[in-house]
């Protein structure tokens, strides 16, 4: 059975190149949707035999959506530039043993990098994702943030996927900040409303949970960091969202 690889992709010279590599061990075409990158990726993504199609950004949902149609085939290996199928989910694809279950979508265990280092705490792993799916009965949601995929019948498997998305501390709060701008926006639209004490509530959960209950606490430096960094996605979230509705009583 033939899989098409399907990344969206916004300067990721850096990473692109080996992503095609990895998906071509078990695709037979990639798809690129790409939103005008500024840097080397379309050019490195072409010279690597994939196609590339680009798009203005639509959201995380949208533009996977927006590519699946470009997709010869019915089986979609859907990875972000920075994420590579670990040596048991080749196996389990190589196999085809997809192909003996009524499943039509798997979610993979996501094993998340800081530099060369994962992060198996502070509630990071397992942390699983839908990459793999059949696009008769499955396909995005329509979510601009972090969507998932809509199926009749999913799979959790136990084998792996390698994320190198976080490189410095630094770089995970710069996500944090353009995540939440999202997520808030998004319930805006929704025309979700909060209180003022929800942000302070969801933020000192969510650094108590990571830290406390997800072993942040055993991880010295590292782990208070990054409990503190998803306390702050989830209080930041929601304070960008009263901001949004602050703005808009004002231009009543």
């Amino acid at each position: 059975m033939a899989i098409s690889g399907l990344v969206i992709t916004f300067n990721e010279e850096k990473m692109i190149g080996a992503c095609i590599d990895a998906l071509l061990k078990v695709c037979d075409e990639v798809i690129i949707v790409d939103s005008y990158s500024t840097d080397g990726t379309v050019e490195i993504a072409k010279n690597k035999g994939a196609v590339v199609i680009q798009q203005n950004f639509l959201g995380d949902g949208p533009q996977r959506s927006f590519g699946l149609p470009y997709c010869k085939n019915d089986w979609i290996l859907n990875l972000d530039a920075d994420e590579f199928l670990d040596y048991d989910s080749v196996g389990f694809i190589q196999e085809k043993k997809y192909l003996n279950t009524a499943h039509d979508a798997f979610s993979f265990r996501v094993k998340n990098f800081l530099q060369d280092k994962i992060i198996d705490f502070a509630g990071w792993y397992p942390d699983h994702k839908i990459r793999f799916f059949n696009k008769k009965s499955a396909h995005p949601s329509s979510d601009k943030v972090h969507q998932k995929i809509i199926a009749t019948n999913p799979k959790k498997l136990k084998t792996h996927i390698l994320h190198y998305g976080s490189h410095s501390f630094f770089q995970i709060i710069a996500k944090k900040n353009q995540y939440a701008d999202w997520n808030a926006q998004q319930l805006f639209d929704q025309g979700k409303k909060v209180s003022y004490i929800k942000p302070v509530l969801n933020g000192l959960v969510s650094f108590i949970r990571c830290y406390f209950f997800k072993k942040g606490i055993l991880n010295g430096i590292d782990g208070l960091t990054i409990s503190l960094t998803q306390g702050y996605f989830s209080y930041i979230k929601y304070a960008n969202l009263i901001q949004l509705h602050k703005i808009s009583q004002k231009k009543l």
